[in-house]
């Protein structure tokens, strides 16, 4: 196991956030990770230069400095569909500099944790999605699931999703993206019951999560010992 593909059953629902709690994972453990984005649609200027948070905060817990060409190959602008945002920038998404920006870095750190964009088919192009961006990196997938009415219909389907493309799903995330989600409880438990391997952890609802590192402890262990022993 090089590297890890993190996806999710939506956009903002914690995969920057699950993503560095990997990293930092990683870097207890003394195994090298580096963080890598590489499609980040939205940005702002910072002292003259176009900043992604999410890639940003990889790069911050990343335990091996890359370059931004390796880390985030795309970066767009505005905080739209990236496919969308690519057309109106004048830009095609691409996947093999996706793929040979992917496999430098796994020559420079022990594994990449590699976060994807929106969810599990999200377009990129006019013919290829984030599904077909995984299928191409060859990773296995970490699926976060944020906690709110309909997750349970989207994270089975995701889950279905990424089985029909022939990756193997490791794991997934419980995160409360919902303060006020009726029936919290007995919706993870469904999901417990209905997907074939385990939750690495549960999340509460936090009205900030920019500043917050890893929040409740993940069971990384299988993960890491996946990493290390490969």
């Amino acid at each position: 196991m090089a590297g890890i593909f993190v996806t999710g059953t939506d956009t903002g629902v914690g995969k920057t956030r699950a993503a560095v709690a990997l990293l930092e994972a990683l870097k207890a453990g003394g195994i090298r990770g580096v963080g890598m984005k590489p499609v980040a649609a939205g940005c702002e200027q910072v002292g003259g230069e176009w900043v992604n948070e999410d890639v940003a905060r990889l790069r911050a817990a990343s335990a091996v400095s890359a370059p931004n060409a390796l880390i985030n190959p795309y970066l767009l602008r505005e905080p739209i569909a990236p496919h969308i945002a690519a057309e109106r920038a004048g830009q095609r998404i691409e996947l093999a500099p996706i793929v040979a920006a992917c496999r430098d870095l796994e020559r420079l750190a022990d594994c990449v944790v590699v976060e994807g964009v929106g969810g599990f088919r999200v377009p990129l192009n006019e013919r290829e999605d984030t599904a077909d961006l995984a299928v191409a990196l060859g990773l296995p997938v970490l699926l976060v699931v944020g906690l709110r009415l309909g997750c349970l219909n989207h994270a089975l389907l995701s889950a279905e999703a990424i089985a029909a493309r022939g990756l193997t799903l490791i794991g997934w995330i419980a995160n409360s993206i919902d303060p006020v989600m009726p029936a919290h409880t007995e919706n993870v438990r469904s999901l417990q019951e209905r997907l074939a391997v385990p939750c690495l952890g549960e999340w509460p609802w936090l009205e900030n999560t920019s500043a917050l590192k890893t929040g409740n402890p993940l069971d990384l262990d299988p993960i890491l010992s996946g990493i290390a022993g490969r």
